[in-house]
């Protein structure tokens, strides 16, 4: 039989969990915006040197050069940046169910 009290604990365990949950997920949506301003701040002052530097090359050669740098360069870090920001997504997941642990293991059949 189903006591009051024991509706009462799960409705309050239920909302506990929903507002931890929800604040873990603002935590991981903060987290992530601020990794894509980084990252864009990064390629806007990345691109930015480029061009500069760009600007002074006097022959093609040095051009082609300062080119190839820049798109090596501009790729290892949308890899790197693209890698840490994929992580960010994932723990953020996690740390937004985490809170549900507790009520789903009292649902969920003994083993």
């Amino acid at each position: 039989m189903v006591k009051i009290e024991d509706i009462q604990s799960y409705g309050k365990q239920h909302l506990e969990s929903v507002t931890a949950s929800a604040s873990n997920l603002q935590s991981g949506v903060q987290a992530i915006a601020t990794a894509y301003g980084d990252y864009a701040k990064k390629s806007y002052e990345d691109t930015k040197s480029f061009v500069e530097k760009l600007s002074g090359v006097k022959s093609l050669d040095k051009a082609i050069e300062a080119q190839t740098e820049f798109a090596r360069a501009s790729y290892e870090t949308f890899v790197a940046e693209s890698q840490k920001i994929a992580g960010l997504y994932g723990d953020c997941a996690k740390q937004t169910f985490k809170p549900f642990e507790g009520l789903v293991s009292k649902f969920s059949p003994a083993q």
